[in-house]
């Protein structure tokens, strides 16, 4: 049995996989960007809990990260903005994951202009993805 933070990631990178884009979780950037974009979900962190101890629960804001990558010559800008558009509306569906976390955000994106030598620069963005869970135990 996975532990709750394994189920939400796995359900999240499951939910990014019917993007166009290819969506890889943890993986390194390939030397080739999908012509539809390119989405690498990082596990991040789920940092300091808050705890109630009646019943002893773990309230956590854990933070992934998706690495968010396009490789376009004309219209890279408008295929970028289309993609973290319909990355937030595949989040919007459901923001429990299927009643696994209490709610699932996104924060906005910082673009990036990446040169690449001898090819077309990326444009990219890490955009932050808060996963708001509870658990009966740090390790569960």
């Amino acid at each position: 049995m996975p532990t709750a933070r394994e189920a939400i990631l796995t359900a999240l990178h499951a939910r990014l996989q019917t993007l166009a884009a290819t969506a890889l979780r943890g993986d390194v950037l390939p030397e080739r960007i999908p012509a539809a974009g390119l989405i690498i979900l990082r596990d991040g962190t789920p940092g300091a809990p808050e705890v109630t101890l009646s019943p002893l629960t773990w309230f956590y804001e854990h933070r992934a990260e998706l690495e968010v990558v396009i490789q376009a010559g004309d219209g890279r800008d408008a295929l970028f903005d289309a993609l973290t558009a319909e990355i937030g509306a595949v989040l919007a569906t459901d923001r429990t994951l299927g009643g696994l976390c209490d709610w699932i955000e996104a924060e906005a994106p910082e673009p990036v202009d990446l040169p690449v030598d001898g090819a077309t620069a990326l444009k990219a963005a890490v955009i932050t993805i808060v996963l708001h869970y509870a658990t009966s135990d740090p390790l569960a």
